[in-house]
């Protein structure tokens, strides 16, 4: 009988099976930021064991609240950044250096096919775009990852969502994961990894796969998989060449891991997707979600367009795109944050930050705050936003607002039309 790749992943890194179907895996990557881990930092501390399993394998960044907004945030970012310098931890991305870590990691090459990946935060999941088996943990997992090196999961079933068709103009990823989450609702995949496959995806690049990986969490899974292929090597080739003497002879060391034929899943979906239109939530929950064209006209107090969704550069060329010689609605503020500074720098050479700029939008630093009502974009009661991010839950962006999910080409159309509309790509 065959098996998936998260059962492959399980199976390499399995380091021991205490009882039943919980397994203890070796892990091969630790990402920190600043919310979750000075938690972690402390308890550790107090037990007296301030040590970690490897330093080169914990990569961290400050990037929730960046730059800090208060003596609080301020403290949270001290006690990562004196615990990276106490044990030389060398990949830590302070304030200039720093981005998204769910964007800012996979650009740096720290994900590889194949890899067992935690943190401190649920859309650790975005990066099982890559082949990698990667899930948000809570405090006590996060610090015996830290310490140990090691992660206790029970072994998930896997649920395969196969999207074929062809897509229409201005239909996007995040028009899929959205009519994904509609389809099998918030509890859907819970306890399970959803293994993303077919021509659609195929077609993906890596941003795109990002996305699509990155909402699997909203839809209840523990990860979301896409198999490794030459996209895959294409994008991690500058951090592979030296271990590699061909591209093909990366992939054919990655594609170990790809399911097998005759693996056996929990569940399997086909959705055809050529008749998809843009799609955007409504409601407090992610499968609250319907097409663009039954919600055209209302009216949004502010436009977000970034996170570890939609901030990379791709998202930023379909914004761009779409406002290209035109203004922001004059009721709306108009916020676009690039993932990281690498995505800004590129942005800037495009001319995609002047575009944003003459159109009216406010061009912030890379931060998740406005994502989770922080900073940068905090919505005030009553308010409402048509964001780009991941989660609408009630009060996600500020205590009493609303938030609409949808692409970041809806996003930018509806910040020059002031109400929720299709982009000018997407022809009904």
């Amino acid at each position: 009988m065959g098996k998936t790749i998260a059962e492959k992943i399980f199976d390499t890194h399995l380091v021991d099976k205490p009882f039943g179907d919980v397994s203890v895996l070796r892990l091969d990557r630790v990402f920190c930021h600043e919310i979750t881990t000075p938690i972690a930092i402390q308890d550790l501390v107090a037990r007296g064991k301030d040590r970690v399993f490897d330093a080169d394998k914990i990569k961290a960044v400050i990037d929730h609240v960046s730059p800090a907004k208060d003596s609080k945030t301020a403290m949270q970012g001290k006690i990562l950044r004196d615990w990276a310098l106490r044990h030389g931890i060398k990949d830590f991305f302070d304030i200039g250096q720093n981005g998204v870590c769910h964007a800012l990691f996979p650009e740096k090459g720290f994900v590889r096919p194949g890899f067992t990946i935690i943190m401190g935060d649920s859309h650790t999941c975005t990066h099982g775009a890559f082949g990698a088996f990667a899930a948000g943990v809570g405090t006590t997992d996060l610090e015996v990852g830290i310490l140990k090196g090691v992660c206790t999961f029970k072994e998930p079933e896997t649920f395969k969502i196969e999207i074929t068709g062809t897509l229409r103009p201005g239909v996007y990823a995040k028009d899929i994961i959205l009519e994904v989450i509609r389809q099998i609702s918030v509890n859907g995949a819970t306890n399970m990894v959803i293994e993303f496959t077919g021509p659609v995806v195929d077609a993906m690049g890596m941003d795109q796969r990002m996305t699509l990986s990155n909402m699997a969490v909203e839809a209840g899974a523990t990860s979301g998989i896409c198999l490794p292929d030459m996209t895959t090597v294409q994008y991690l080739w500058p951090f592979i060449k030296d271990e590699f003497q061909t591209p093909e002879d990366a992939l054919a060391q990655y594609s170990q891991f790809c399911s097998d034929p005759d693996a056996v899943y929990a569940k399997k979906k086909r959705i055809d997707v050529s008749t998809l239109e843009p799609m955007v939530t409504f409601g407090y929950k992610p499968d609250n979600v319907k097409p663009v064209s039954q919600m055209r006209d209302m009216p949004v107090d502010q436009v977000y367009i970034g996170s570890c969704t939609n901030g990379r550069l791709e998202d930023l060329r379909e914004a761009a795109a779409e406002v290209a010689g035109k203004k922001v609605n004059p009721g709306v503020r108009a916020i676009v944050s690039p993932a990281t500074p690498d995505i800004f720098s590129a942005a800037l050479d495009e001319g995609l930050i002047k575009i944003f700029m003459d159109a009216g939008f406010c061009v912030t630093n890379p931060t998740c705050g406005a994502c989770l009502g922080m900073s940068n974009g905090v919505l005030a009661e009553g308010e409402v936003a048509a964001s780009t991010t991941n989660r609408n839950f009630n009060g996600r962006m500020g205590k009493g607002g609303m938030v609409h999910l949808m692409s970041p080409a809806t996003a930018a159309a509806t910040a020059v039309h002031g109400v929720i509309t299709n982009s000018d790509r997407f022809k009904s």
